[in-house]
């Protein structure tokens, strides 16, 4: 049997200068496969002619508890380490495998469970009250799922980086490549980054040799480069490194919200969220990701709307969050919805710890109307509210100025 502590996941951006890391933090990995077969019948024959499979949908739903750290972040948005600032729109063409290599209770190496080529569909991050670890959802969506096993059980990648024209030759026979038994290649995706561009190579753009296990490849810039996927029976330098650096989880005592409509200023201590018992953000990618006649690859990726909820959680005590939807100040006499503002701006600070003196990163969610208002209110129990607010854009930054 393969524990759960055994299963290690790592994240390959496909895309700009960006390298794998492991998923730090999560708590599930829920892969779903839908082989969208499809049943072939006949006029004349009561006999099940076949049943052909399209390219299956893959669905990947991971959970993470916060840690303070943007990096993950930049790995699905296929950006560099140095890159402080993100919005909704650098997950647009962003596109990344995600793999789990797998050990047995008696210590031996299974395989590999590869989901190439996902994007990411929508993500949430969620308090679910005063006392919760704070946590993110991810949703992806792809069309592949493979097991590696036997000679090509690992998957492997190299990162090659060209100091010159004449620097076009790889060797790999630290990890010998293995194979294809399907497709009789060894190489599965060669993506080079030039000036901030990727392109992936074609087969006939690069060589490798079985016997010197040497990759030559045809078109090469100082400056470019190289990332490099196949599969070996040799094991990667790194499958898992722990994390141990970070904080092992963030908690909702240390999070600083923010509720304002801009025109005043910068948002102040007026602006803070007090009582609040729970928030989530929802984001949501409506994808269009395209194919082509002749080929079952994605070719072009999009999305065609994005959506951010934010649903705030609080005690019925004060009408703080009406007041500040109203842009009017405490105590103002009327809140009549129909006069709520469509330009409030929700400001999430995460930092280290509850002292708060350790910024790590935020989210600024900005054009946001009221969507929906509850108030509940059951015997026995005190009155609460919730506030649901919607809008088309957010940031996510180490950046603390970007925020305000």
């Amino acid at each position: 049997m393969i524990h759960a502590s055994k299963v290690k996941p790592r994240h390959f951006a496909i895309n700009g200068d960006c390298d794998d890391a492991e998923i730090d933090r999560a708590q599930s990995i829920e892969p779903t496969i839908t082989t969208n077969k499809q049943e072939i019948n006949e006029i004349g024959n009561p006999d099940l002619v076949g049943s052909p499979a399209q390219a299956p949908t893959i669905g990947y739903r991971l959970t993470q508890l916060e840690y303070g750290s943007m990096e993950y972040w930049k790995k699905l948005a296929n950006k560099a380490d140095a890159v402080e600032t993100l919005t909704l729109d650098d997950f647009t063409t962003s596109t990344f495998d995600i793999c789990a290599y797998l050990t047995d209770d008696n210590g031996t190496f299974k395989g590999t469970d590869l989901y190439p080529n996902l994007r990411t569909s929508g993500f949430s991050i969620t308090i679910g009250n005063p006392d919760a670890i704070i946590e993110r959802g991810f949703d992806f969506v792809g069309e592949a799922a493979i097991e590696y096993q036997g000679d090509n059980k690992y998957y492997i990648y190299v990162r090659h980086d060209a100091e010159s024209a004449a620097d076009d030759t790889v060797i790999l026979s630290a990890r010998p490549p293995a194979i294809d038994p399907d497709l009789s290649d060894y190489m599965k995706r060669i993506v080079r980054v030039r000036s901030g561009v990727s392109v992936e190579l074609e087969a006939d753009e690069y060589t490798y040799t079985n016997g010197t296990n040497t990759l030559v490849i045809a078109d090469v810039e100082a400056g470019d480069i190289f990332k490099i996927w196949y599969t070996s029976a040799i094991a990667p330098a790194t499958q898992f490194t722990p994390n141990t650096s970070d904080p092992a989880a963030i908690f909702a005592n240390s999070v600083d919200i923010y509720l304002y409509v801009p025109g005043s200023g910068k948002p102040s201590s007026e602006d803070y969220l007090y009582r609040l018992q729970s928030v989530t953000l929802d984001i949501s990618l409506t994808r269009s990701d395209q194919k082509e006649i002749g080929n079952d690859k994605i070719v072009q990726r999009g999305v065609d709307d994005k959506i951010v909820k934010v649903t705030l959680g609080s005690r019925l005590e004060s009408a703080t969050i009406q007041e500040v939807l109203r842009g009017v100040a405490p105590g103002y006499g009327k809140l009549d919805v129909s006069k709520f503002t469509d330009q409030a701006v929700l400001i999430v600070k995460i930092y280290s710890d509850e002292t708060k003196t350790s910024f790590k990163y935020g989210f600024k969610a900005t054009g946001l109307a009221l969507a929906e208002s509850r108030i509940p209110v059951t015997v026995k129990t005190y009155a609460n509210t919730e506030s649901t607010l919607e809008g088309k854009n957010l940031t996510i930054t180490e950046d603390v100025d970007e925020l305000v």
